[in-house]
């Protein structure tokens, strides 16, 4: 039996994204608004057209219902709406779910939108209680295993199974540093060298700081419709979601079933099947990047190198402009910006901007097709997309 996907069915009309890096005096709520008030002039909708609202926690606000908050903010009242937490993965989730209501009919145009204030909003201690109380206080925490050190603990096994070294590891963010450098409003762009990350200072063994994602304010939003509503509206350069695909593998990182390799294995599938392409087609990537082993085991297991071969993919060139794949031509959240689950919407914004060929300097180019894969909490939640032109449809 055939079954109906969301392939081609769900177009991104409408693309914002607020300032980035450290924006002081402005609430998480002020950020996300901004970037949806942002996104609605780029696509040329009143607000009173978004009847559905996707949205995250922020961890400088006290709203549970995030998306309920906006929404009164914001001066609108949708008649379908969410607040997800997946961690990292949400974003790429909330592209999916937007996709999948807009199909099955309990909206029309949905609004993807977040934003979070890390770093003007919260003091260092609260943000790491913050990220400290998000790990099992029983099973974990009294064993000193907040969220970098999980990421730690599977690059350290990567590092012993595959030989992989922390001057590859120190390759991916200065290759990220490089697309910043391109990129206006990049919170850091000033170059680095391999021995600058592996002379700064020691987190958790094996990062240093120079391998560790940015704190950051920042917020951005979409706008999602149906393919033929796009078409209705006029709208010029729709991006299409073309695939999606989650995977949810574990809580604690004791149950990983692999500290090498991921739930993005199952989910970059499952979209890679939807959109009927495979890794090798891809133009452009936007790749979670909270620390700089996750690139490399992400570019493994969603197949854009053999398992094992990330770190000589990324030092070969395998990631940036004329190599195979080019991943987070903005920088990332090592470069660009990271205001916690907002971060991987960066990601999303870039990539959209590629495939319509708006990005100047760093545009690749004849990108037609693009991935964006989100994952969080130590691996444990992985959520991917593809997006494409109407020539890839």
């Amino acid at each position: 039996m055939s079954r109906d996907t969301l392939r081609g069915k769900v177009a991104v009309i409408g693309i914002g994204q607020s300032p980035t890096g450290k924006v002081p005096g402005r609430s998480p709520l002020w950020l996300a608004a901004d970037a949806a008030a942002k996104a609605l002039a780029d696509c040329g909708l009143p607000k009173s057209a978004v009847d559905g609202v996707l949205s995250s926690p922020a961890m400088a606000s006290s709203f549970h219902r995030f998306s309920v908050a906006f929404s009164e903010y914001f001066g609108i009242q949708p008649t379908f709406s969410n607040t997800l937490q997946v961690s990292g993965a949400t974003a790429a989730t909330m592209f999916n779910i937007g996709a999948a209501a807009i199909h099955g009919g309990l909206a029309e145009v949905v609004m993807v939108v977040a934003g979070d204030s890390m770093l003007s909003g919260l003091t260092p201690d609260l943000a790491l209680r913050a990220l400290t109380e998000s790990r099992d206080q029983q099973y974990e925490m009294p064993f000193g295993i907040p969220v970098a050190n999980t990421f730690a603990m599977t690059a350290h096994r990567h590092m012993k199974e595959f030989g992989t070294t922390a001057e590859q590891f120190a390759e991916v963010a200065v290759v990220q540093r490089r697309h910043a450098s391109r990129t206006p409003g990049a919170q850091q762009t000033a170059p680095i060298t391999v021995d600058d990350v592996l002379n700064s200072a020691m987190v958790t063994t094996p990062y240093h700081k120079l391998d560790c994602s940015l704190i950051s304010d920042g917020g951005a939003a979409f706008i999602l419709t149906s393919a033929e509503h796009a078409k209705a509206l006029g709208i010029e350069k729709p991006i299409y979601i073309l695939g999606g695909g989650e995977c949810y593998t574990h809580e604690h990182i004791f149950l990983m079933p692999s500290l090498t390799t991921t739930g993005a294995v199952q989910s970059s599938r499952r979209a890679y099947a939807m959109a009927g392409f495979g890794p090798d087609d891809i133009d452009v990537a936007g790749v979670y990047d909270c620390f700089t082993g996750t690139v490399i085991m992400m570019l493994e297991d969603l197949g854009f190198c053999p398992k094992g071969e990330g770190g000589r993919f990324v030092a070969d060139g395998g990631m940036s402009y004329g190599g195979k794949i080019p991943s987070n031509t903005h920088g990332g959240l090592l470069s660009f910006a990271h205001s916690g689950i907002p971060g991987s919407l960066f990601h999303f914004y870039e990539v959209i901007a590629q495939l319509r060929g708006q990005c100047g300097v760093r545009q690749v180019e004849g990108a037609e097709l693009g991935l964006v894969h989100s994952l969080g909490a130590g691996f444990a939640t992985n959520a991917t997309t593809i997006l494409g032109t109407e020539s890839t449809l």
